[in-house]
């Protein structure tokens, strides 16, 4: 079990917010502690969640309004033993930000083989989309490390 997980997009205010408390939702359900955190590789900065995925976890029962995009750095990638990306292309960057990563640094797609395609500007249908893949991808997470529930 992993007890600091990170995830990761471009901005902070799309899909790693959604990632992030998607995964606080589901330790919680198992009883796991555990400090999961977000960050973004070109964070737009103290900017709030993207006002549709506020909306869409909302729907889920989630408030991600409180959330505060921050850019991700060495230090940030150093504290982290699991980080989550969205695209392939992110876990590259993470990895040249601090190369002592690889191996820590994976898509939050990998084991179903896919990427989450950003939705910042795309409309509603891209965001329910991007959550769709997130939750796909803590669902194989889930099935990959956590226990079983009993």
């Amino acid at each position: 079990m992993f007890s600091r997980i990170l995830t990761v997009c471009v901005g902070n205010i799309c899909r790693s917010p959604m990632a992030e408390a998607e995964l606080v939702v589901r330790l919680r359900k198992r009883g796991l502690q555990a400090i999961v955190q977000s960050a973004g590789i070109a964070a737009l900065v103290g900017r709030p969640a993207d006002p549709l995925a506020q909306e869409l976890m909302l729907e889920r029962g989630i408030d991600i309004s409180g959330h505060r995009a921050r850019q991700l750095t060495p230090d940030l990638v150093r504290s982290f033993e699991l980080i989550l990306v969205m695209e392939a292309q992110q876990q590259r960057a993470v990895e040249a930000i601090l190369p002592s990563a690889r191996g820590r640094v994976h898509r939050i797609g990998r084991w179903g083989d896919f990427d989450v395609p950003d939705p910042y500007r795309r409309g509603r249908e891209e965001f329910e989309r991007a959550l769709e893949l997130v939750v796909r991808g803590v669902d194989d997470l889930e099935r990959a490390f956590w226990p079983q529930r009993r």
